[in-house]
């Protein structure tokens, strides 16, 4: 399932993995399976919603990210799949 929230301009977009630790964005689109993306919705991972990069594990995966007042953490794979806007 894809998911995104358009705007009537164009808007660049990047892998929510390139997010740097302290920077934050609004995600843009989730395409992944139905399933993942309705979950990652529930935890507040909605296009138009505020991301923050919080950490990461010492591999770089999973990364940590604050979203909706919780911390999620998320495999850098799922994280290229879910498009933010600075």
């Amino acid at each position: 399932m894809q998911v995104s929230f358009k705007k009537a301009e164009t808007v660049q977009t990047a892998p929510l993995a390139e997010l740097a630790p302290g920077e934050s964005g609004t995600i843009a689109s989730l395409d992944l399976p139905e399933e993942l993306a309705q979950r990652l919705m529930e935890l507040g991972f909605l296009p138009g919603h505020p991301v923050e990069r919080s950490a990461a594990a010492p591999g770089g995966d999973p990364m940590i990210f604050s979203v909706d007042g919780s911390q999620v953490a998320l495999r850098r794979d799922i994280c290229r799949r879910i498009r933010f806007t600075r």
